[in-house]
């Protein structure tokens, strides 16, 4: 039995093609792939530049997927075929130090799905029934794709620290971006800000909840929160992963702020900071890598319908088109693509 898969070759190659069906061991579950979402992550891959783990081709993407079970292990318990389910893409060892003392995601023997080994760009994908959370009936394949995305960004709203009151600036109003506005609200931000160049953008997070919004090409930030009578920023959440952006993460930061590097930068990156404007302000700077222990909680805020995903999605494409997409930054400029495979 012959499974499609878009299989990525390196040097910005990607080829769809069949591929033998997973042979599942007593442990795993065969996935049926229903949506898979395209991450920054793939991008950066197929472009060259090294993700959250080393991806050496040939290698099937992709780490945001939900589907159905089609297939159990023989000592597989809580899940069974049919069940509807999406998949935590970064399988822990659970033997290494850092498993043994609760910092499972920088495991030391890490299976990364979708970067280490195949993932959800392919119609059948094989993995750990641990990794798999099930999810209702009621939650679209689409929307149950961003659990993993969803629980990148609830480790980071766990790093920022936010307390009900709270004033929130966040830089980049992509997927990642209009997330982390959601988390923050339902976290306690009275204030949120948003900073975005793309006017639909900002349209869109005011909807979702953003007090302010700025142009950062054509306004002057300082200006647009003094004007709107704020004066102090407790939080930013820097969601872009550029240089000057990251830069101004730490001018927008109030004293005694939390800054959170959540955009990822190529590994090249540099960036210009001033230490004693930390110092003065007495800044917390911190990043935040994958998901540990939180896909759980994002299937739950999604099935709760407290966020909303639906606006994010862009479009939904099929494995033949995945290799444009990834390739063609104006398509991904609107929001998140669906790949169906």
């Amino acid at each position: 039995m012959k499974s499609l898969a878009a299989v990525y070759y390196g040097n910005r190659t990607i080829r769809v093609e069949e591929i033998p069906v997973p042979e599942i061991k007593s442990d795993e579950i065969l996935v049926q792939v229903k949506a898979c979402g395209v991450c920054g992550t793939d991008v950066h891959i197929f472009s060259g530049a090294k993700g959250a783990a080393d991806c050496v081709p040939p290698k099937v993407l992709g780490h945001e997927f939900s589907g159905i079970v089609a297939k159990t292990g023989s000592s597989c318990k809580d899940i069974r075929e049919g069940d509807r389910v999406v998949i935590d893409p970064n399988d822990m060892c659970g033997r290494c130090i850092f498993c043994r003392s609760g910092k499972g995601h920088f495991c030391e023997n890490m299976i990364g799905i979708g970067t280490t080994v195949n993932g959800g760009f392919e119609e059948y994908c094989a993995v750990r029934e641990k990794q798999a959370v099930k999810i209702s009936k009621d939650l679209s394949f689409d929307e149950a794709s961003f659990s993993e995305p969803v629980s990148c960004c609830l480790h980071g709203i766990d790093l920022a620290k936010i307390k009900a009151g709270s004033t929130v600036l966040i830089i980049g109003a992509g997927p990642i971006g209009m997330i982390m506005l959601q988390l923050a609200r339902i976290s306690g931000a009275a204030k949120l800000i948003v900073i975005e160049p793309v006017e639909s953008k900002r349209k869109l997070a005011k909807k979702l909840g953003a007090s302010v919004t700025a142009d950062p090409s054509s306004e002057d930030v300082g200006s647009v929160l003094r004007n709107k009578g704020i004066y102090h920023i407790d939080t930013v959440i820097e969601c872009v992963g550029a240089k000057q952006t990251m830069q101004n993460a730490v001018s927008y930061a109030g004293k005694g702020a939390t800054v959170v590097f959540f955009g990822l930068t190529s590994p090249e990156c540099t960036v210009e900071i001033k230490p004693f404007e930390i110092f003065q302000k007495e800044l917390t700077i911190t990043s935040s890598y994958i998901n540990p222990y939180t896909i759980a909680r994002a299937v739950s805020l999604l099935e709760s319908g407290i966020i909303s995903v639906k606006p994010l999605i862009a479009g939904t494409m099929h494995l033949e088109d995945l290799g444009r997409v990834l390739g063609d930054n104006s398509l991904r400029r609107d929001g998140k693509i669906i790949i169906h495979p």
